[in-house]
């Protein structure tokens, strides 16, 4: 019997054959990384030599020297992040009982809910049930249970939370002024108007992105503007500006706060105000045919009407006329 011995990553494989002449064709066959035609070609080299062994010898005995599992390389062992010894379990924090079975009967509820918050089960003392009951039993209770994270609640806008609401903004409120007794007076007085939102979200977060958008409106036949200047805000405003309502609208929404976000728009107007008073060393320097629209006075055409006019009455002999009194002369 020939032994051919193979390891690869730290396991052993070996064939075992055996000639003709000394009994069964084979003994075992096992995989091998090595193709089978080379461990033929193995063992076939080493016959004649064992056949020279046997006839010195009357016995032949051939090993195979396969790695034991002592001598294999150890795996590494998995890292449990479990805390298993007994000094540290005893350690571990036990679960407190949960808040609302420590509430007194007449405590101060806004303490509790001051603000809007989303539902919490342990703050609040009512059996509190939502959701669709399975095999016709009772819906879900409050303790994790998404279904009332879902929906906005009002529990902070108690009547005596807001009782105490309106007496702390009772000493900054003041009375409507009498003279504004129209939409006209406000527009006038008040020509800034400024738009924004509130939200009521549903789910874990009470915040909502488009609360944060502050729209302000203003019409520029309330600023104090020339036509130069008006003209030129409206050029840089593009289509922001609205030709028929005369009504000039910037949108903020980059800043994460609403109040960041008026501030923004605020310092917008007043940039652009200050922009369009400017005149340019460029805008020294526009033609008629850069203009963006005709304008008679001063025009080439209104210079050779004139001079057309003038001819005319010079070959009447009156050449007194002013430019007023011929432009408003009757040549019937």
């Amino acid at each position: 019997m020939i032994t051919v011995s193979c390891s690869r990553g730290g396991r052993a494989r070996h064939v075992s054959l055996r000639s003709r002449a000394s009994g069964p064709p084979v003994d075992s066959l096992r995989a091998c990384p090595l193709p089978l035609a080379v461990c033929a070609d193995m063992a076939a080299t080493s016959l004649p030599a064992w056949l020279i062994l046997k006839s010195r010898a009357g016995t032949f005995r051939a090993f195979s020297t396969a790695m034991s599992p002592a001598t294999r390389s150890p795996r590494p062992a998995l890292r449990t992040t479990e805390r298993t010894s007994k000094p540290e379990r005893a350690l571990r924090r036990k679960a407190l009982p949960p808040r609302t079975e420590k509430m007194a009967v007449d405590q101060d509820w806004p303490s509790v809910y001051p603000v809007a918050a989303p539902f919490k089960p342990s703050a609040v003392p009512l059996p509190v049930r939502m959701g669709y009951p399975v095999k016709r039993g009772v819906p879900m209770a409050k303790e994790g249970n998404l279904e009332l994270l879902k929906i906005p609640n009002f529990l902070h806008l108690t009547p005596v939370a807001i009782k105490r609401h309106c007496e702390a903004l009772k000493d900054f409120c003041t009375e409507w002024p009498a003279a504004l007794d129209s939409d006209e007076k406000c527009e006038k007085h008040f020509p800034i108007e400024i738009d924004t939102a509130d939200y009521v979200s549903a789910g874990p977060s009470i915040r909502n992105p488009k609360a944060r958008v502050v729209t302000l409106r203003v019409k520029l036949s309330s600023l104090n503007l020339d036509d130069h200047a008006k003209k030129k805000l409206i050029k840089l405003v593009g289509d922001r500006y609205c030709k028929s309502t005369d009504v000039l609208t910037i949108k903020t929404d980059r800043c994460p706060l609403k109040r960041q976000n008026y501030d923004y728009a605020v310092y917008l107007l007043t940039v652009l105000y200050h922009e369009s008073w400017k005149t340019e060393e460029w805008e020294k320097k526009k033609t008629e045919a850069d203009m963006e629209e005709y304008i008679w006075e001063n025009s080439t055409s209104e210079k050779n009407i004139l001079e057309t006019l003038l001819q005319i009455k010079a070959a009447e002999k009156n050449l007194e006329l002013s430019k007023e009194e011929l432009l408003d002369a009757d040549f019937d």
